[in-house]
């Protein structure tokens, strides 16, 4: 499937969440936290596909809607002293992104790899 012509986004967007290589799925897609590597199983390199500013802006856009919005519902956000709310909640929203951040990554690379955009400023379909 990775010679083909045809490449599935949501199958790219898959195996890079699960942080492996778009193009075989076996591969890791990382060699350290958030820095893309060429693949050792199939040798495609990676590092071509330019994830920028996306991944941080959709990782910030889900935690919002899908953590800060349904924490701000619970009663003991307002009725507990200010800092204590930053104490908890700080620490937690970190955490929470930091895990995020490599799978939201790995799927933007994923993305890339199925429209075959790799940030060339020539590039075109």
């Amino acid at each position: 499937m990775s010679t083909a012509s045809h490449r599935p986004f949501g199958l790219g967007m898959r195996r890079g969440a699960a942080k492996h290589c778009p193009n075989c799925g076996k591969g890791p897609l990382y060699r350290r936290y958030l820095k893309v590597a060429a693949c050792p199983a199939c040798g495609h390199d990676n590092t071509v596909y330019p994830a920028d500013d996306a991944p941080p802006y959709f990782t910030i856009l889900l935690v919002g809607h899908f953590v800060v919005a349904p924490m701000l519902l619970a009663p003991w956000i307002w009725r507990a002293d200010p800092f204590l709310v930053v104490a908890v909640t700080l620490p937690l929203l970190a955490a929470v992104c930091l895990a995020a951040l490599p799978v939201v990554k790995g799927a933007v690379v994923g993305l890339q790899w199925a429209l075959r955009h790799t940030g060339d400023p020539g590039e075109g379909p």
